[in-house]
């Protein structure tokens, strides 16, 4: 069985500042704010919330079928891809602009601050989601507005459950739009902070946005994840990471682990235990697409 990934394909940029960004941004100049951090380690990582989530799945044993869009530049990306056997026929060539780009700085506490290109993301809706006999689940991870919109639609309208996980994304989205969304949804997947954002514009509360779906998932970083069904709260406690090295693509490990667990038919807190298990392991790799999962007894 296969699983459709909606989202980015990108390259990020990842940058470590060895300070912190709370000591170099004063609160009360905000509004002429001018600074400049200094970043001596520098690297070029295959990325994207699609690209990331797949290979998580695909490390795991399942069968990832990214849908996304790539420039002229994505050539390398999508052979990557076919090597690690994840397929790419979803996958689509938009000549004339660039692959999404992230350019993502680190300081010591593991804040991150991200400036992103969307390129050619920003046509990902060119491409449908429609009814297979071998597509048994699906998410919207961030993409283009156009096409998380339309996807989420496609998604209903194939009677496939798919996962809303709307992250950087979520700010395009009005509380009447991310209301829909959820009404389309079979799980919705947020951190604290989109949760807090969630509910805000939807006016609804974690309980209450969870009597809409069959599982809210609240990831809470080092601290776990609750797990919200049935408008009742799971606390699901974390894995303590061996070495902490680079936050980046952590989340889209979860939600691999996610997907894997969905396909299994597992209980919700079970999906997230795994959730956990797979963030945390990924944490102690730079970027988002470096790490193997032989050492935790999980791989393919």
């Amino acid at each position: 069985m296969s699983a459709v990934i909606c989202g980015s394909l990108a390259f990020d940029t990842i940058m470590s500042f060895e300070g912190r960004f709370s000591e170099q941004i004063l609160p009360d100049q905000l509004h002429i704010l001018n600074v400049s951090f200094l970043v001596p380690a520098l690297r070029r990582e295959f990325g994207g919330c699609a690209g990331n989530i797949a290979y998580a799945l695909k490390q795991l044993g399942g069968n990832p079928l990214p849908m996304a869009t790539v420039g002229s530049d994505g050539a390398e990306y999508a052979a990557r891809m076919q090597t690690m056997g994840i397929s790419t026929e979803f996958v689509r060539e938009v000549g004339d602009s660039y692959t999404a780009q992230a350019m993502i700085m680190t300081d010591r506490d593991n804040n991150q601050i991200t400036a992103f290109h969307p390129g050619a993301m920003a046509q990902a809706h060119i491409t449908e989601v429609a009814a297979r006999s071998d597509i048994t689940l699906g998410i919207i991870s961030p993409d283009g507005r156009d096409a998380m919109l339309q996807h989420a639609q496609q998604f209903k309208d194939a009677a496939i459950p798919f996962v809303f996980d709307p992250g950087q994304g979520l700010p395009m989205f009005d509380g009447q739009e991310l209301s829909h969304f959820v009404d389309l949804a079979s799980w919705v997947t947020v951190n604290d902070y989109e949760a807090k954002l969630l509910s805000d514009r939807t006016g609804l509360s974690s309980a209450e946005l969870s009597l809409r779906v069959q599982g809210l998932i609240v990831t809470l970083g080092a601290q776990g994840c609750e797990v919200w069904v049935a408008g009742e709260k799971t606390l699901v406690p974390p894995v303590l990471a061996k070495e902490v090295v680079d936050p980046t693509g952590c989340g889209d490990a979860f939600r691999g682990a996610l997907l894997f667990g969905l396909e299994k038919g597992w209980p919700l807190v079970r999906c997230a235990e795994l959730g956990n298990r797979v963030g945390a392991h990924k944490i102690a790799f730079r970027g988002g697409q470096n790490y193997t999962l032989e050492s935790l007894g999980l791989s393919n």
